[in-house]
């Protein structure tokens, strides 16, 4: 248990002076650095060994409270970068305590001076120790606080309806309250449920004391009333002072009060040295479709009056539901791009900053709309169906950002301190597959000074800080991650596959209070489209018909997944396609109307002939369903990684480089994968490039692919021989020079070494069952010369023991692997450092630390903090709750229980 501090005085001084600094020189604030890119492989092998801090992944560092005192700040900076993390994002959120003098917990007003002094000396000290330091302009998501008055907050149009007997002449106004307004009136036949939107009368009712005149009739109708409002949503996970409802993104005024209230006082915390980005999180302002001027901002946009056609997008009955819908939908996507994603990019770009936004849920951003932010960022592990994170990286592509992060490992392996490093992997490999270059770590739980171990955990999510006993390998994932993201950010995309998202037809099936094109997307883009084509051997990208229209179509072969409704305009883009050479295979339908409602009918005219004509092209096809696209794409284009195994759960991603082609080559599952390779690059040079170390070793231009259970390998081709490039070394077939899973000696922390005779899990003896930490276990070897004379010895762990059923994950993935060392390892031959354990393959080379005679083995093993949180009552948050409200609850605590730990052997020395 770490000593406690005293809770360190914040100075209001030091705002003052802050801001001051910030107002002097916000003029001189210059862009963040560029990050390092080369074209050419040997810029690329200079950073091998070492990859730039830029590419290091960083952490998403939670605040909670926010509750923090400088000295632990200053203590966590520090281990981030000794754990090889390349910088932080700040985002503070709920409390975790209440105060509590006598353990420094005091926690502080989102925004008071005391918050953001700490955000001031969390960004001094990060830039002394050349870290990246973000900032999320807000505290939980989406944006919103109590600066947001109910006339900013987010809005929705809602329905009323009210019967009307026969002869009555007059209805009560539904109840308006503030914030609301009535935008339309309609009148018509039947009652209750049985309202048909078709026969539906918009009315212009005289309206006095709550009630609305309306003439009256024979029969008894339906009154059927509109009304702007408020979706009431809240901020989501707030500190202390941060609560109120999430602001409109469809208005300016209300983003540029929260720019104003909000992101200027974050700004100024910040001195000179602005934040690397500012950051948004995923779109989530649920139930979000309308704002105080829509009406007349669809006029301006689409040129009719939307009013009439509000019964048919409710109802979605009558022939132009779908095409008012589409209208509609659209015309928000274009407001959020105009009101919000534009105007907080350029004020980042004003203020010496830059914006990372996650650009994908409600309101109804498109693909495109990446375009206008600079750093796009994808959530999401899913590269064999429709991804979120393919949305980013398919922008970056498209539109020059070559910098693509994810929010990675936000459900990984639940409960918190289950996660494990081959866990971190196996997610981070599928981002890295989807085109992903950098990683933002869901994430790191600050934890006050003499808290009990494990330590805080944010309420859903992995834990990755030094409270975590596999700490002891970080600084090797980190590398691993780094190396990965530097090498997949060289050169340029190389994808030959591009996917239309049918953005018109998802807009026409859109519904009130679920605008969102992401979420309904999976209906065209699915799951089998997505494999048929990784299967055919190739990788994908995204288009939209934004993209097309601004800059065409440039991979060899576009997909269209039943889009029926296009544009003329663009269809005439994908006829120069074609004459160009370009391919296209249509799934299931081929386009036949026109996009929204506005003259439709001549518009799906001109949609159809274009059609006819686009189809007539013999670089053109139509095929019956997603079954039948793998083998379309197979006949249009040669596999850019073709195995002989039908092999789907290897996947790979290409960068090309002028004089170069980087492929990564993933085992995405639990079983050995062995299968002959050929690739899609046509340079004569090939080198296996370790993504542990980076050294190169020369490979054939087909070589046999062996990749162990989530193994990941990086074959790069070249016009000529690599120089660096080492011989591959001709190898024994490996044989047993010595079976040590007998027989160790075994020192927990405190305790004196005890014998294990046969290795067992610490939980299977009372005394370690809840223990969480390292054990180290060490064994005399003794080996002659003749036994190492020109051999590669190797400390062979055992191959893992793959998990035949998924066990419970709620929301998110583990690794389906379980490991021999649970849950990872540093090895030491002889007193010096041979290499760590914790991803198979579990072997590490020790040749040339071994020698004739005795020689020590001693490998230091940790388990996961879970164990140690096994062992202690969950926290009641009964009081914590009635002082703020129930702003999170922990997540899947019914499956907190101690996992095996330790070395389970069996343990050999191979010889090769």
């Amino acid at each position: 248990m770490s000593k406690r501090h005293p809770r360190a005085p914040f100075a209001a001084s030091a705002v003052a002076y802050a801001t001051a600094l910030f107002c002097a020189n916000l003029h001189a604030a210059s862009t963040p650095p560029a990050p390092v890119i080369a074209d050419s492989f040997a810029e690329v092998a200079t950073h091998l060994a070492s990859p730039p801090d830029d590419a290091r992944p960083m952490m998403r560092w939670w605040w909670f409270g926010p509750s923090v005192v400088q000295p632990e700040l200053e203590r966590e900076i520090k281990a981030m970068k000794a754990g090889g993390f390349g910088g932080f994002e700040i985002q503070p959120v709920y409390p975790m305590e209440l105060d509590d003098a006598a353990r420094g917990i005091h926690n502080v007003p989102y925004l008071s001076p005391e918050f953001l002094d700490a955000v001031g000396f969390a960004n001094r000290t990060g830039r002394a120790n050349g870290m990246r330091v973000d900032m999320t302009l807000a505290s939980g998501w989406p944006y919103g606080g109590p600066h947001v008055g109910v006339n900013e907050a987010a809005s929705r149009l809602r329905m009323a309806t009210a019967e009307l007997p026969a002869g009555a002449a007059s209805v009560a106004l539904p109840s308006v309250m503030s914030g609301e307004k009535l935008v339309a009136t309609f009148v018509g036949a039947g009652s209750g449920k049985g309202i048909d939107a078709t026969r539906l009368q918009l009315v212009e009712p005289t309206v006095a004391n709550g009630r609305a005149a309306i003439a009256p009739a024979q029969e008894a109708r339906t009154v059927v009333f509109y009304v702007a409002s408020r979706t009431g949503q809240q901020v989501k996970r707030p500190a202390l002072g941060a609560e109120g409802f999430v602001l409109d993104h469809l208005s300016r005024k209300a983003i540029d009060h929260h720019l104003k209230v909000v992101a200027e006082p974050l700004m100024k915390a910040f001195g000179d040295q602005p934040p690397y980005a500012v950051f948004s999180d995923s779109l989530e302002v649920y139930n979000t479709d309308w704002t105080d001027d829509f009406l007349d901002e669809f006029r301006k946009r689409r040129g009719y009056d939307l009013k009439p056609y509000l019964p048919a997008i409710f109802s979605g009955q009558g022939p132009d539901a779908a095409g008012a819908r589409h209208d509609w939908a659209l015309t928000q996507t274009d407001l959020v791009n105009e009101r919000y994603l534009t105007p907080v990019n350029d004020w980042a770009r004003a203020h010496g900053t830059q914006f990372r936004s996650q650009t994908y849920g409600e309101p109804a951003v498109s693909m495109s709309s990446n375009r206008l932010v600079a750093l796009p960022e994808g959530e999401g592990p899913q590269f064999r169906e429709f991804s979120f994170t393919r949305l980013a990286t398919s922008a970056g592509h498209l539109y020059n950002r070559p910098v693509i992060s994810a929010e990675t490992w936000t459900w990984l392996h639940s409960p918190a301190f289950a996660a494990t490093p081959l866990d971190m992997k196996a997610e981070a490999d599928r981002m890295l597959l989807q085109g992903v270059n950098l990683f933002i770590g869901h994430g790191w739980p600050y934890t006050p000074p003499g808290t009990a171990q494990p330590g805080y955990s944010f309420y859903a999510a992995a834990v990755f800080n030094d409270h975590n006993p596999w700490w002891n390998v970080m600084p090797q994932v980190t590398g691993y991650l780094a190396r990965m993201s530097y090498l997949m950010r060289q050169g340029r995309p190389a994808n030959q596959v591009a996917v239309l998202l049918p953005n018109d037809d998802v807009y026409a099936a859109l519904v009130p209070g679920k605008v969102s094109l992401s979420a309904e997307m999976h209906k065209h883009v699915t799951p089998e489209l997505t494999a048929q084509i990784l299967d055919a051997g190739h990788n994908l990208d995204y288009v939209d018909a934004e993209s097309i229209l601004a800059a065409g179509v440039h991979h060899p072969l576009l997909v269209l997944p039943h889009v029926t409704r296009l544009s003329p305009a663009v269809l005439a883009r994908l006829q120069d396609y074609v004459r160009g050479g370009g391919r296209i295979v249509a799934v299931g339908t081929r386009p036949s109307l026109a996009p929204g409602l506005q003259d439709a009918q001549r518009v799906s005219s001109q949609v159809a002939a274009a059609s006819s004509a686009l189809f007539a092209s013999k670089n053109v096809q139509l095929v019956a369903d997603d079954a039948a696209l793998g083998a379309a794409v197979k006949a249009v284009l040669a596999p850019d990684l073709l195995l002989s195994n039908d092999v789907s759960d290897v996947g790979f991603v290409r960068r090309k480089l002028k004089d170069a082609d980087i492929y990564f080559v993933a085992n995405t599952s639990n079983h050995p994968v062995k299968a002959g390779a050929r690739f899609g690059s046509k340079r004569p040079a090939a080198a296996w490039l370790d993504p542990d170390s980076g050294k190169l070793t020369r490979a054939s231009t087909t070589p046999e692919l062996e990749l162990a259970p989530y193994e990941s390998r990086v074959l790069v081709f070249t016009d000529a021989p690599l120089a660096g490039a080492a011989e591959a070394s001709r190898r024994n077939a490996p044989a047993v020079l010595a079976d040590l899973s007998q027989d160790w000696r075994v020192a927990f922390p405190g305790a004196q070494p005890r014998a294990m005779k046969t290795l067992q899990s610490w939980t299977e003896d009372e005394a370690t069952r809840y223990f969480s930490g390292e054990a180290v276990y060490t064994k005399d070897v003794r080996l002659d010369a003749v036994q190492l004379q020109g051999k590669r010895v190797v400390l062979d762990f055992g191959p893992g023991t793959p998990l035949s059923t998924t066990p419970k994950v709620p929301a998110g993935m583990r690794a389906m692997l379980d490991s021999p060392v649970r849950e990872a390892a540093q090895v030491y031959i002889n007193g010096k450092p041979a290499g760590a354990v914790w991803r198979p393959p579990y072997t590490v080379d020790i040749t040339p630390l071994l020698a004739a005679g005795s020689n020590r083995i001693e490998v230091r093993v940790a388990n996961l903090g879970l164990n140690v949180r096994a062992g202690q009552a969950l926290p009641d948050y009964r009081l914590l709750n009635v002082r703020y409200g129930e702003r999170f609850k922990p997540q899947d605590t019914e499956l907190v229980r101690p996992a095996p730990s330790g070395m389970l052997g069996p343990v050999r020395l191979m010889a090769e």
